[in-house]
């Protein structure tokens, strides 16, 4: 499909539609649907007043996760979509996003291999989903992974997502209307 011919609307539909008929499955053996997941990443990004591509970056970080009823997805053995983060990441970028929003959707899993790499301690606080799914994502990084993705620009966010992505994992928060990131998008599209 060739998204650059979509208006905006279109696009978002596309988006949100997946939300729609994807969201309120079980996110990866989490007490929590996939919707209320990237919901509550949302809120934490803008409860700690980051910018509008943040908090939508925090909102699409597991787009990737929505596609796994496509015959072409490869699974992490039950745990959701392997490369979840490139898949989201590359949609996103066709669909017109800011690099930015990509990347940090892109760097949520490589802030997961740093954070296990450089802290042993941090691997003691992964769910177990998170540490099976580590395995797919090529474990924890090696010294030159770890200093070269320090010096990403967006490394410090990188790392905030992460906490976010862990953190957004509480139950019976409400979602909220999905008007607001829907408005959110197309302002940054």
């Amino acid at each position: 499909m060739d998204f650059q011919l979509l208006t905006k609307e279109e696009k978002l539909d596309l988006i949100f539609g997946l939300y729609e008929k994807h969201g309120q499955e079980d996110y990866i053996g989490e007490p929590v649907s996939q919707i209320e997941h990237m919901c509550q990443s949302a809120q934490l990004a803008e409860a700690q007043g980051y910018d509008e591509e943040v908090i939508l970056a925090a909102f699409f970080h597991d787009i990737g996760h929505l596609f796994d009823h496509l015959a072409s997805s490869e699974s992490m053995g039950g745990f959701g979509v392997k490369r979840h983060e490139q898949v989201g990441a590359d949609y996103l970028r066709q669909l017109g996003f800011s690099e930015k929003i990509a990347r940090l959707v892109e760097n949520h899993v490589q802030a997961k291999r740093y954070l296990t790499y450089r802290f042993a301690e941090y691997f003691e606080k992964l769910s177990e989903a998170s540490r099976q799914t580590l395995i797919y994502q090529g474990g924890p990084m090696n010294e030159e992974e770890a200093r070269l993705f320090e010096t990403d620009p967006l490394f410090e966010a990188s790392l905030k997502m992460r906490t976010w992505d862990e953190e957004a994992k509480e139950e019976y928060v409400p979602v909220p209307d999905l008007k607001k990131y829907r408005e959110m998008a197309f302002k940054l599209l």
